[in-house]
């Protein structure tokens, strides 16, 4: 299938995007949808309730495993925290402190930090290396820990993370970015038609071949291309992984499970120049000015 097609067929099954507000930008604010807004957080208090939103979706509803230190304290947190800036949206309708109003985040890592401190966490599942080591020149960002609460998981809240995490590209020059996407459950068969369907027409092509490390390695080749049923395999993808398909993001090869968050990874890569057009035409109306607000 080419990606024209692909493209084409994601985009039949997805409406049109909700205009955006394109008032000028509080400070610090990345981009607004209604009552919702995206932007970095900019205290300790915020990053903590972050983490608190975190675990009332990872572990509250999941049921992932985490050390018993941050279970006692009903939240998920890690060392990666500490480097990471974490894109925050909130909801301004809700009364209350900033903190009360955080209703999804997104941890985000680059490059240049990475290298400084304990490395990219999606490392411990894929062989990122050997991508990064092919692109010595381009500089990278991982995305990770992305989740909102119920409620809120719309297109619209999906589209303001996008905003976030493409303005935060822009002011930091990041030629491309990759993370994990999470399938439910650590049964990958589950999940046969959407893990054929990425395989066989979204695999990442030679220059960004990457893959699961060996001992983590699950096919994702679980049913013949022959077999799969377009519109019921896009309607079985998350959301998350649905939005970065249309994007124009591809998968590396192999999937891994991983037992402690209860869910099935596969590592999604976008290069910033694989970006479907329309979509940089869409964002480009205030992308620029976004992108200073970041600090």
């Amino acid at each position: 299938m080419t990606v024209e097609i692909l493209d084409r067929a994601i985009l039949a099954d997805v409406k049109q995007p909700p205009m955006r507000n394109l008032a000028a930008p509080a400070a610090g604010v990345l981009g607004r949808i209604g009552n919702l807004e995206t932007r970095l957080a900019r205290n300790n208090s915020e990053i903590d309730a972050a983490q608190a939103v975190r675990y009332k979706v990872f572990v509250e509803e999941m049921k992932a495993q985490i050390p018993q230190a941050a279970d006692r304290r009903k939240r998920d947190a890690d060392a990666w925290d500490l480097v990471c800036d974490h894109l925050l949206v909130l909801d301004t309708a809700i009364d209350g402190d900033p903190e009360d109003q955080i209703v999804g985040t997104y941890r985000l890592l680059r490059q240049d930090v990475a290298e400084n401190t304990g490395g990219f966490y999606s490392a411990s599942e894929f062989r990122v290396d050997s991508l990064l080591k092919r692109h010595p020149a381009k500089r990278f960002m991982e995305l990770g820990r992305s989740c909102v609460l119920p409620q809120y998981r719309t297109k619209r809240t999906v589209e303001l993370l996008w905003q976030g995490n493409w303005a935060y590209a822009l002011k930091y020059g990041v030629d491309a970015m990759f993370g994990c996407g999470s399938f439910p459950g650590t049964v990958p068969e589950e999940h046969a038609l959407a893990l054929s369907f990425l395989h066989h027409n979204a695999l990442v092509g030679a220059d960004w071949d990457v893959s699961a490390r060996p001992e983590l390695f699950r096919t994702m080749d679980l049913m013949p291309s022959e077999a799969i049923n377009m519109r019921k395999a896009l309607a079985a993808l998350p959301p998350l992984i649905k939005g970065y398909m249309r994007l124009g993001a591809m998968v590396g090869n192999g999937a891994v499970v991983d037992h402690a968050f209860r869910t099935t990874d596969v590592l999604i890569v976008l290069p910033i120049t694989s970006i479907s057009g329309r979509y940089l035409n869409y964002y480009g109306a205030d992308a620029g000015r976004f992108a200073a607000q970041v600090s």
